[in-house]
């Protein structure tokens, strides 16, 4: 009897085995086709940086051109942001020559971590826990290990590959195309920035205040907003406002390469980012049609098409008009608070062969090894048959 391939394989998937073996390989860590950004590296590991491929060559770059805006992100700069003290000192490693002109290939850029204290997490019990709204419980379902230590890849120091690319990506536009783009706190829980002209802010206005609002009436109530959550040991999330100037018209395309669809991937991959809106977004369904078209005129100046209002953000049809593109980014409040919380053990630290589950001095040393770090509410116990672990959870106080 002749069998084919595919009736080979297809036997293969149906045939039962006594354990299942799945591997998950970690993708998703890449950005951009042209030029394209790879991240890498963990928040409590020996550092984090990126690789930068498709950067054009003869671009004048400096590491402290670099470096200014990996300061502007920098930790421990206020009382309102994370107070790890890290200097975030960028090391260029490759792509660029002596004269600190880009050469057209890769750049590598490294970021050391220097502050990091791993025994704040795994000298109790967020070493055998799942923190409350973090990527832990996720990060053991999808992979089966996590980084304890700072949250490994979910942490925002993720985000230092980004900046670093970023500032080049900043100097290219500016230099090729002058566009231009700043980005500010607009909305801090119900309080919203009143007075900001897109068209004219300045980063010098952003960073007049440790909010990064440049309307400084608006940035007073923020701050005291947060200190005042932040005072009994809880947080508040808010909305970041990004606004691309002299945006050329005709970017993007129809469909599934929409300009907007792409700025929604790349602002929704940022840590706590859980909404996206382009123009009016939202608030735009409040609106008839009439009022939310944008009107076209002749710019008599440049002879350009324009539009007199900019509901739409700079785009339509997924496409590039030429007025400013501006979105809006949704962050939720941090996860990690001062506060009391509920929550599991991580089960999978506790997993061992059924064969072992009869050995009564066996099990009583798992269970005190967990009391030992929790104080335990109340104890479930569930043993399924075959091949699949014993698991264990305990309920606990946060």
């Amino acid at each position: 009897m002749k069998l084919s391939f595919t009736s080979f394989i297809g036997i293969l998937a149906a045939t039962p085995t006594a354990s299942a073996f799945t591997l998950t390989m970690g993708t998703g860590n890449s950005f951009g086709r042209v030029f394209r950004i790879s991240t890498w590296g963990e928040s409590h590991g020996g550092g984090v940086g990126v690789v930068l491929d498709g950067c054009p060559p003869r671009i004048p770059i400096t590491r402290d051109e670099i470096q200014v805006d990996l300061d502007r992100r920098r930790p421990g700069q206020s009382r309102i942001t994370t107070p790890r003290n890290e200097a975030d000192a960028v090391e260029i490693l490759s792509g660029l020559n002596p004269e600190d002109i880009t050469l057209g290939t890769p750049i590598a850029m490294l970021v050391r971590n220097k502050d990091q204290r791993s025994g704040d997490y795994l000298e109790n019990d967020m070493s055998v826990a799942y923190r409350p709204s973090h990527a832990d419980a996720t990060y053991d379902a999808k992979y089966g290990v996590r980084a304890i230590a700072g949250g490994g890849r979910s942490s925002a120091r993720e985000t230092i590959g980004r900046v670093a690319a970023g500032a080049i990506a900043r100097k290219i536009l500016r230099m090729y195309n002058g566009i231009e783009v700043l980005a500010y706190v607009s909305k801090v829980q119900d309080i919203v920035a009143e007075n900001v002209n897109d068209d004219t802010f300045t980063m010098e206005d952003v960073d007049a205040n440790i909010v990064r609002c440049p309307d400084p009436e608006s940035a007073e109530r923020m701050l005291e907003r947060i200190d005042e959550i932040r005072k009994t040991g809880n947080s508040i999330g808010g909305v970041v406002t990004c606004v691309a100037r002299n945006v050329p018209a005709g970017l993007g395309a129809p469909v599934f390469d929409k300009l907007e669809a792409d700025l929604a991937k790349a602002c929704m991959s940022i840590p706590a980012a859980k909404g996206f809106e382009s123009g009016d977004g939202f608030a735009g369904t409040l609106l008839t049609g009439k009022d939310h078209n944008d009107e076209f005129y002749i710019d008599p100046d440049t002879g350009a098409t324009r539009t007199r209002t900019n509901r739409s953000g700079g785009i339509q049809g997924g496409i590039s008009n030429g007025e400013n593109i501006v979105v809006h980014v949704a962050f939720k409040p941090t996860s990690t608070i001062a506060k009391a919380q509920v929550s599991f053990l991580a089960a999978s630290i506790f997993y061992f062969l059924p064969g072992l589950a009869h050995s009564s001095n066996f099990f009583h040393h798992i269970m005190n090894r967990i009391l030992s770090h929790v104080t335990a509410k109340r104890l479930n116990f569930e043993v399924k048959e075959g091949t699949t672990p014993v698991c264990c959870h305990a309920l606990f106080q946060w």
